[in-house]
């Protein structure tokens, strides 16, 4: 009888399901970075610095320079948080309930004209929620103040 062939240790190959997980990894930390550069600069700077076509639309809608302002360091605040990995699920969530507002303000105020736009964006959004989930229990535990 021949004895079975052993491989060192460390040298056994990735398990199958390591290259796919890894792989997912990477594209959700892809998906949060440029969502979150997008969020940030796209988004919150024209309203945080009062451009003349941010102002004009909350203005529009009667609703004036507050909300712009508010809704402007949401969406800095959650750009943000995106890229902090114990936050991203939680920033996601946020955003989901930010795009259905959003959702809401485009088909009442503008007639749908732009109202793919959160709807795209909610829908990333909950892909970064669906997919960073366990980070919450990490941040519940983080914020409860109990280790693992």
């Amino acid at each position: 009888m021949s004895e079975p062939v052993r491989t060192p240790p460390g040298s056994e190959p990735a398990a199958p399901a390591a290259r796919p997980r890894r792989a997912v990894h990477i594209a959700l930390w892809v998906l949060q970075v440029l969502t979150g550069l997008f969020f940030v600069f796209a988004s919150a700077v024209p309203k945080l610095t009062a451009s003349p076509y941010a102002l004009d639309t909350f203005e529009g809608m009667g609703a004036g320079a507050w909300l712009m302002y508010t809704v402007g360091v949401l969406e800095l605040a959650g750009g943000i948080a995106l890229m902090v990995p114990v936050l991203a699920a939680l920033a996601g969530l946020c955003f989901i309930g930010l795009m259905i507002g959003a959702f809401i303000v485009q088909m009442s105020y503008f007639g749908g004209e732009n109202a793919a736009t959160p709807v795209i964006l909610g829908a990333v959004a909950a892909l970064i929620a669906w997919g960073r989930r366990r980070s919450l229990g990490d941040l519940a535990r983080l914020v409860g103040g109990r280790r693992r």
